[in-house]
């Protein structure tokens, strides 16, 4: 196989902050790695774990306007196959408009880089916002996301992510 699934508990890979918070909390979940390559996209992320895509949730890191009161950065998590759509996310957070922070901004601001940008363990917790999906058992029993690094994913419950950091559900994909 392409990927080797391991128990967070059992294992002896090297532990991202992301592993290291959700031990913290007594958080059940599955660590997932795939060979470290370049250029790799979310949905070919789910091709190589063999994964439903639907299941398999990208971290996005936006900003509200500068002419905004707050000024704030706001995270997304959206199925990789589809497309943040910046006004319902936008107005899932109260502002008027949204937009992407640049790549290089992402390192500094999180401590994460692009293509391996969790929601856990970020140098500091901003307000969280999953595509409503991700707590539709149905759909997603667990989903997936960055452990933090290229090359690692997460798979647990998304009410047990909710226990880490605060998540609120929404429609927010094109």
């Amino acid at each position: 196989m392409w990927y080797d699934i391991l128990m967070s508990k059992k294992s002896k890979i090297k532990k991202t902050n992301a592993m290291r918070l959700l031990d913290q909390a007594k958080i059940e979940y599955t660590a997932h790695t795939y060979a470290d390559t370049e250029a790799i996209s979310g949905v070919e992320v789910a091709e190589i774990l063999g994964l439903d895509a639907a299941r398999v949730f990208k971290t996005l890191v936006t900003e509200g306007p500068a002419s905004s009161k707050t000024g704030e950065y706001f995270v997304f998590m959206v199925p990789v196959a589809e497309e943040l759509d910046l006004k319902k996310a936008a107005a899932a957070v109260g502002e008027k408009n949204i937009s992407m922070i640049k790549s290089k901004e992402l390192l500094p601001l999180t401590g994460y880089i692009h293509g391996g940008c969790s929601p856990l363990g970020m140098k500091k917790q901003f307000r969280t916002v999953i595509h409503e999906t991700a707590f539709d058992l149905d759909v997603c029993p667990t989903i997936f996301f960055s452990a933090g690094k290229i090359g690692y994913q997460i798979e647990c419950k998304a009410s047990d992510l909710a226990e880490v950091i605060f998540l609120e559900p929404a429609d927010i994909v094109v």
